[in-house]
């Protein structure tokens, strides 16, 4: 913000007045209250132009960082939706299974794990220069992603099992190449899909067994 003012002083303005503004006196600087190259308590001047400034609230990179933080978690934890499906009828209480097939409880706890730590994933890949720069990490953790998605309607909702298992290998191969991708940005944000990579591999397990004994 810029304000204009003429003035006619007949002392010089105390130190400090106008802080960080500057004054344009006939070709003379004035800065800080003080006439530039003169000496002397009391000058005569005509004051002709005084700029101030102000702060300006602006937004920080922390205030983006954890914005986009937020965002990736909402996009992941999004996928959970899908489980109005696994809670319709008695259709699965029915299904045949393995013996080592764990309790229907443990399900909805992992999960929520797994979706928070595929969030923080991505986040940190994405820190990294965007999507400009992590283009093919971070469309290959979409494309498993979407894969993750149509899981639960196509096994649960369908009653497809064969299709569903279909879509599992399809999704651990590509969370194997996400995986794969994103340790080769960083160590630590391929470590943490490890956890989903296995269970997953665990899902594709039981989805065949269940396949298997259900025909």
């Amino acid at each position: 913000m810029t304000q204009d003012k003429a003035l006619n002083c007949d002392e010089t303005p105390p130190p400090g007045r106008w802080g960080s503004s500057f004054v344009i006196l006939h070709g003379v600087t004035v800065e800080g209250g003080r006439l530039a190259g003169q000496s002397g308590n009391k000058r005569s001047f005509n004051l002709s132009t005084v700029t101030h400034t102000t702060d300006r609230t602006t937004s920080t990179p922390t205030d983006h960082q954890v914005i986009a933080l937020v965002c990736w978690l909402a996009f992941c934890l999004g996928a959970s939706g899908t489980a109005v499906f696994a809670s319709t009828g008695d259709w699965y209480a029915q299904l045949q299974k393995p013996s080592w097939n764990p309790p229907a409880w443990i399900f909805g706890p992992v999960w929520m794990l797994l979706y928070i730590m595929m969030g923080v994933a991505a986040w940190l890949v994405w820190r990294e220069g965007g999507w400009k720069t992590q283009k093919w990490p971070l469309a290959m953790f979409t494309l498993q992603w979407l894969l993750n998605f149509l899981w639960t309607p196509l096994f649960f909702g369908a009653h497809r099992i064969g299709i569903a298992f279909a879509d599992i290998v399809m999704l651990w191969i590509g969370l194997a190449a996400t995986v794969i991708c994103f340790f080769r940005v960083s160590p630590r944000t391929g470590a943490l899909l490890l956890p989903y990579l296995a269970w997953v591999s665990f899902a594709a397990v039981l989805n065949f067994a269940i396949w298997r004994l259900n025909p």
